[in-house]
């Protein structure tokens, strides 16, 4: 029986690493208690305040009708706000924020809403795996930008070839980054500005980690950049910043015009978040701004990479302490690829940790730890990673 075959664009999605590790962990916790720090889900729950605020939410009769895709004007309202407060920036909230369910969501269709088949799109490397997707989807081609340790993992505008700045329509950035936890100065983002007006490329910044950060940085947004909102929009989330992931809310902003053709695409695909989950996102906004119920996330994860870091410093596993996000982005033991030693240390310690290599070829020599366990249980993963012996060990070939 001839049976149909799914799609091209299908096929070229890369989540196969993924879920091979989810495989071997399966199979690990047969025999032992795994410690995954793997994906980059919070182990928190929303604050009390936005757990009472949802609650009420869902009570009253007049929420259980379609939502607009856009977003509420009251959650709009509270997304400008915020952004002014946090960020100095000033937006329209009926014309230049625009609600999504999640910021993936965003993400996966903004090529689809602006890139033809041909067309290229700029994106980072190792990167985010819904940036390579979304131009999948959109029948693109992708151009990578290399993110090197050396260049403080920010992509050397000056060597993408002008062929290829020419036929560029979008470049696709995330600071503070995941996978590598670098973080970007507004010089680079007004580099960046200037690039982008030259060749006629449209700039998408994810910024899901602008609150998780340490030390006392604060990250900026894109937009804070003198013409910014002339050639860009940002994507921000809730899932990371107040532990509200499953919650699925998120949203975009910036230039109104180059929001539209991804709420027209939105608007035919869904119709969108649930209007409790909108009122728990306004109560979280509005909780930040007025000093009642500050945003703590950055010293938990701060706490966190702290304690992870000691550790494995003190075993040998000298790693540079990130700035921001909920991810430390590691280099391995000479001789190993990236695979090969997170396949090798959930069998020999049972700990999870991503291989560098599922965000891109520049990914390869790294493997990204995820800081969503306590910091007993992180102690505990230094110590078995110590029992181990894998950071002296010579790999098989």
């Amino acid at each position: 029986m001839n049976r149909p075959q799914p799609s091209r664009r299908v096929q070229k999605l890369t989540s196969a690493i993924f879920t091979e590790m989810a495989q071997r962990k399966k199979e690990a916790a047969r025999t032992v208690r795994v410690i995954d720090l793997g994906i980059g889900s919070p182990d928190q729950p929303p604050a009390p305040h936005l757990v009472e605020a949802l609650t009420a939410a869902v009570q009253r009769p007049d929420v259980y009708g379609y939502p607009m895709s856009e977003g509420s004007p009251h959650f709009r309202q509270a997304v400008a706000e915020w952004y002014t407060y946090r960020f100095g920036v000033e937006l329209d909230p009926d014309q230049e924020v625009h609600a999504l369910m999640g910021s993936q969501d965003g993400l996966a269709h903004v090529a689809m809403a602006w890139v033809d088949p041909g067309e290229i799109v700029l994106v980072p490397d190792p990167g985010y795996p819904i940036y390579a997707g979304s131009v999948h989807l959109a029948g693109a081609e992708m151009y990578p930008m290399p993110l090197r340790e050396e260049n403080g993992y920010l992509p050397d505008l000056e060597a993408i070839p002008e062929e290829v700045r020419k036929r560029a329509k979008l470049m696709i950035l995330n600071y503070p980054n995941n996978p590598v936890s670098a973080v970007a100065p507004l010089s680079f983002f007004e580099q960046v500005v200037r690039f982008a007006r030259q060749y006629g490329i449209m700039v998408v910044h994810d910024l899901a980690y602008s609150e998780m950060a340490f030390d006392g940085y604060r990250p900026p947004s894109f937009l804070q950049v003198a013409g910014a909102k002339d050639v860009a929009i940002e994507f921000n989330s809730f899932s990371k910043s107040f532990n509200m992931a499953g919650c699925r809310i998120a949203y975009v902003v910036g230039n109104a015009e180059l929001i539209q053709p991804l709420a027209m695409i939105k608007s035919n695909i869904d119709y969108g978040v649930f209007y409790p989950v909108q009122e728990m996102a306004i109560a979280a906004l509005r909780g930040d701004m007025s000093g009642h119920f500050p945003n703590t996330i950055g010293p938990l994860y701060q706490e966190r990479r702290d304690v992870l870091l000691t550790g494995l410093n003190q075993i040998g596993w000298t790693i540079p302490a990130p700035k921001a996000t909920m991810f430390v982005w590691a280099s391995i033991p000479r001789g190993w690829s990236s695979r090969q030693f997170a396949f090798r240390l959930l069998e020999q310690a049972g700990v999870v940790v991503i291989p560098g290599s599922a965000f891109g070829a520049e990914g390869e020599g790294y493997v990204r730890i995820a800081l969503v366990k306590k910091p007993d249980e992180l102690l505990e993963a230094v110590g078995r990673i110590e029992q181990s012996g894998i950071l002296h060990q010579v790999p098989q070939q």
